[in-house]
């Protein structure tokens, strides 16, 4: 009886390879993590009022982004990174970093794309940003954005493997490179792909703060001291716990959740 039955070999990409680096940098830190349950009801009834009067294009990623940066420019211990053993370097400009899903020969691949400086665009500018991203050329060699990759991106990502080992630990304790060429803060939607009902919990990555947005699930909520059928979002964050505690941690999720439940941003 052969035990093995059909199969099919595909080669382990270099777009694989490239996750595994990064993911195991991201073991090395010390996260905490937060799971939260966000009312998005009021701003996903904006958004269909947008959508049906033609306003403006905006997506809920998007959205979930201007929001984030947002706080993170009121609480930037949540926009820094460590630079070298004693300093901390905390940024104006909020850099989010997210992957931008594109088929090349019938295959999904994940690229790396910046939204630099998010909290000074609107919703409809973020929207653009990432509707344009992904539309435009891809090199595939290099599997990036051209115009997002300096000389010395370029030649790392040529490099062996040994090679792109060392830019990371390059990085590891330089705030400044970090924010140059990975951003500040991470967001991955993985519940906007399709029904997802719950929780993601990433593996973090070498960037500072990292967000995974879940699935939009309806349950009862209590508006006002009545029970509602309302839509929550399933959001979960990670912080470098070196370089934040839980107080500002708290106070930058009470910020967040009250720009999330209030819309901002779509009025």
């Amino acid at each position: 009886m052969d035990r093995l039955g059909n199969y099919e070999i595909r080669p382990f990409t270099k777009d694989r390879r490239n996750v595994v680096l990064v993911t195991t940098e991201g073991k090395r830190r010390r996260n905490a993590h937060a799971l939260l349950e966000v009312d998005v009801t009021l701003a996903r009834g904006i958004m269909q009022r947008i959508k049906e009067e033609n306003l403006n294009d905006v997506s809920f990623t998007g959205w979930v982004i201007k929001c984030i940066a947002q706080a993170a420019s009121e609480h930037k211990l949540l926009n820094a990174y460590r630079q070298g053993r004693r300093k901390l370097v905390l940024f104006d400009d909020v850099d989010v970093s997210m992957p931008i899903e594109r088929e090349v020969n019938g295959e999904a691949l994940l690229i790396g794309y910046i939204i630099r400086k998010a909290n000074e665009k609107s919703v409809a500018d973020i929207t653009r940003e990432i509707r344009s991203a992904q539309q435009k050329p891809l090199n595939t060699h290099f599997q990036a954005f051209d115009d997002q990759l300096t000389p010395w991106e370029r030649r790392l990502l040529r490099a062996p493997v040994f090679m792109k080992k060392l830019g990371l630990v390059l990085m590891r304790r330089n705030g400044m490179l970090k924010k140059k060429h990975l951003g500040t803060i991470g967001v991955t939607a993985i519940g906007m792909k399709g029904r997802f009902p719950g929780f993601v919990i990433g593996m973090g990555g070498p960037i500072g703060t990292f967000f995974a947005l879940g699935g939009i699930t309806q349950k009862p909520g209590v508006v006002d001291g009545k029970i509602q059928v309302r839509e929550f979002l399933h959001l979960t964050i990670h912080v470098d716990h070196d370089v934040v505690d839980g107080g500002p941690v708290a106070r930058f999720i009470d910020q967040l959740v009250t720009l999330l439940e209030t819309g901002f941003g779509l009025s």
